[in-house]
């Protein structure tokens, strides 16, 4: 009795074992492109998920798939954040990738070693789970130089179309696999025989274009990155062009300044008070003397800030802004400036078509939260995401989706609501 105790706990063992090694190199690889939320327990249970899924057996003409599919998905947009567009598009890719080794595994192996008449059942299945880690222990090794440091950002808009493209290795997997179900039942031999071929020729093809699938997605983060980079030397350059103007006009005053005072004093002179009252006004209304607009302490956010209060100033727009944001903030300068621009932008293009030109700009860390408002009148109807209506989309605001997908990004949220004619958009993240 102790004899088959120790026999049953053994076996056991050898089948927890691969087990946890299988959930901890996929657990590794997983989080490199899927945000977990804070805490410990979430990724917990993202490794439990990914351990019992990888020892999941799966045949070709078995209906496994399935059980195995919706749980799955569950999971890990359960115990992730962000966009969940994106996080569908991940789990996908891995669905695949995992479903498709443990179907070559499970069909093929037990073919091979019958031909090869190596062993029984026992020994294949013993093998079958040996070499689950052995996979994933050899594609995490061979991957982790090229692994992202942190999960890819994507805009909506690519995660859109990278969940599309996963969507095909997916539809091919579920269909081949559950292809010939219930040939067992109805003992169609050749029905088997071709789905097990077909299987041979499409399962790895779904292996190695959800790998690819994986290096597409970190190439498209570093090319919305390199675009938002682009955009915020962009900003960052328009304010840097206005200090440099003003720098110019401060020495062409400095230069015209004994000028000045010569037409002053030669007014004064003439008791020509009125004159000279009126020189000064328009002196002292001079561009260069009203000094460049510092808004806030942030760099980043001050540079945006400032050019877009510029542009407000040529578009004939009025901006009033209450901003009071500190040096340091939670939020990369990247995604802040992508937030306050693409607001201002849709704000100063609902503004602009309106009776009513002016734009209010909230802008503090108050009570532990970054807090964003921005109001304005509108003229119209809105289009449902705010997309911008310019013809070059590139270059302008991405819409509501974009800017919604930064804020829940940090945990926080974006609300838009029109009342009486006015537009109100508010974003928050906690500041932790």
């Amino acid at each position: 009795m102790l004899y088959e105790f120790g026999r049953s706990m053994v076996e056991n063992w050898f089948w927890l074992l691969p087990m946890l090694s299988s959930g901890y190199f996929l657990t590794r690889m997983c989080t490199a492109f899927l945000p977990l939320k804070p805490g410990r327990g979430w990724k917990l249970l993202l490794y439990i998920c990914l351990s019992i899924t990888a020892a999941m057996v799966i045949w070709v003409g078995d209906n496994n798939l399935l059980f195995t599919l919706l749980p799955f998905f569950a999971v890990l947009l359960f115990c992730s954040k962000g966009s969940r567009v994106g996080r569908i598009a991940v789990a996908a890719v891995f669905f695949c990738i995992m479903m498709s080794v443990a179907a070559l595994l499970d069909t093929y192996l037990g073919e091979l070693m019958d031909k090869l008449s190596w062993g029984d059942g026992a020994l294949y299945d013993h093998l079958a789970r040996i070499l689950r880690p052995v996979v994933w222990g050899l594609l995490y090794l061979l991957a982790r130089r090229f692994l992202p440091d942190k999960p890819p950002q994507l805009p909506a808009r690519l995660w859109w179309l990278t969940l599309l493209l996963a969507s095909m290795p997916l539809c091919s997997l579920t269909a081949v696999i559950l292809m010939p179900y219930g040939s067992y039942r109805l003992h169609s031999d050749l029905q088997f025989s071709l789905a097990i071929q077909l299987g041979l020729a499409v399962l790895p093809f779904v292996l190695v274009t959800s790998l690819a699938m994986l290096a597409a997605i970190m190439m498209l983060a570093d090319y919305a990155r390199l675009e938002q980079l682009d955009r915020l030397a962009s900003l960052r350059g328009s304010y840097y062009q206005a200090l440099q103007r003003e720098a110019r006009q401060v020495r062409t005053l400095r230069h015209d300044l004994r000028n000045h005072l010569t037409a002053l004093r030669g007014l004064l002179e003439r008791e020509d008070m009125g004159q000279a009252v009126r020189y000064l006004e328009q002196l002292a209304g001079s561009p260069v003397l009203q000094g460049s607009r510092r808004l806030c302490e942030n760099e980043a956010a001050n540079a945006v800030l400032a050019a877009k209060a510029e542009e407000m100033a040529r578009r004939g727009l009025e901006g009033v802004f209450s901003v009071a944001l500190p040096q340091a903030l939670p939020v990369a300068e990247i995604d802040l400036c992508a937030l306050l621009g693409n607001a201002l932008d849709n704000a100063m293009d609902g503004a602009e078509q309106s009776q009513d030109k002016r734009i209010s700009v909230r802008c503090r860390v108050e009570r532990g939260l970054f807090m964003l408002r921005v109001e304005n009148a509108v003229a119209g109807t809105l289009e449902p995401d705010l997309a911008t209506t310019k013809s070059d989309r590139s270059a302008h605001g991405f819409g509501l989706a974009g800017m919604r997908e930064i804020a829940e990004r940090y945990g926080g949220s974006l609300d838009v609501r029109v009342e009486k004619g006015r537009f109100e958009l508010t974003a928050w993240t906690p500041m932790a």
